[in-house]
């Protein structure tokens, strides 16, 4: 499953423009601007799917530091300090990953 079967290509292009310099990803204004937040719960799991590189059913940080090059290959990695504000964000029960279910949570909320 390709995330493009889940999103639009323009919409993708234009969020990942919005976050392109370092320290400037904010996950819920990245979610709004590329239309996951407005896809189903069903979608944003299929998403969650191919942004979960080793199948574990988890989120990683080091997953989760390559999440927007999982939308685009030539996007930037996110930064250490990014990629802890989004786990704190999403990660619920303070295991330090991200489970399907907060991340759908994240995304819908």
């Amino acid at each position: 499953m390709e995330i493009t079967d889940v999103l639009s290509v323009a919409d993708i292009t234009t969020a990942l423009k919005e976050c392109q310099a370092n320290n400037t990803f904010n996950c819920k204004k990245f979610f709004l601007t590329c239309g996951l937040s407005k896809k189903s719960a069903e979608d944003v799991r299929r998403v969650f799917r191919a942004i979960d590189d080793d199948d574990s059913g988890f989120i990683e940080e080091d997953e989760l530091k390559f999440f927007l090059q999982r939308f685009s290959a030539g996007a930037r990695a996110l930064t250490d300090s990014e990629t802890r504000s989004f786990m704190d964000k999403g990660d619920k029960d303070g295991d330090g990953k991200l489970g399907t279910n907060e991340f759908i949570d994240l995304v819908l909320s």
